[in-house]
């Protein structure tokens, strides 16, 4: 059972302010924010949205063969109900913090379901639609077991950093990280249980 709203502060059960996140100032103007154990009753969530999400595999082509995404996907466009209470009060409180440096709110959500080490997203910046041409930024929510996410500046000439993220934790990619940066969730050879993430976007961002 869903207890109570993310932004109800006053029982000490509610998200940790934003205001907590900690930037990271990255090259050409990209930055990140982390903010660890960011929702309560992370793994709570984690079950909910494993269960009543509807998850969905898909096929791409790579080079002559098509071939299973390694990870299950499912998208919520600004038209659709998000699937949990818990995610409307997440964006909402996302909406307040960011709003005014965006410049417009989050309008979609995508999920990814990594089932285990063998689930990965390869280097890549959300670049269809704005995000190849102007700054944005893309809110990832992190529940379940967590997953080392890679960042390296597009190109090389940089090192990589690591943040592992799972059980509530925040990342925001802000400024032109999505499009002088890239990310990915290698696979890992370690024993990994599931992880969800949810990735927070505006408009014409994917």
């Amino acid at each position: 059972m869903f207890q109570g709203s993310l932004l109800d502060f006053t029982d000490g059960t509610g998200p940790r302010p934003l205001a907590e996140a900690r930037r990271t100032n990255l090259s050409h103007g990209a930055w990140i924010d982390v903010l660890p154990g960011w929702i309560p009753d992370a793994d709570a969530l984690f079950e909910r949205l494993l269960a009543s999400v509807p998850w969905r595999g898909e096929r791409r082509r790579m080079y002559e063969r098509v071939v299973d995404v390694p990870r299950l996907l499912a998208f919520y466009d600004e038209s659709a109900a998000l699937p949990d209470p818990a995610l409307v009060d997440a964006k909402a409180a996302l909406d307040a913090h960011y709003t005014s440096e965006l410049g417009e709110p989050f309008r979609t959500a995508g999920l990814c379901l990594y089932r285990d080490g063998r689930d990965s997203v390869a280097w890549h910046g959300d670049t269809i639609g704005r995000g190849a041409t102007h700054d944005t930024m893309v809110a990832i929510l992190s529940v379940g077991t967590p997953r080392s996410l890679l960042l390296r500046p597009r190109g090389g000439g940089g090192r990589t950093l690591r943040r592992d993220l799972g059980h509530g934790d925040l990342i925001v990619m802000g400024g032109s990280c999505q499009r002088t940066w890239e990310h990915a969730i290698p696979k890992s050879a370690r024993a990994a249980g599931p992880r969800i993430s949810v990735q927070f976007r505006p408009r014409g961002v994917r």
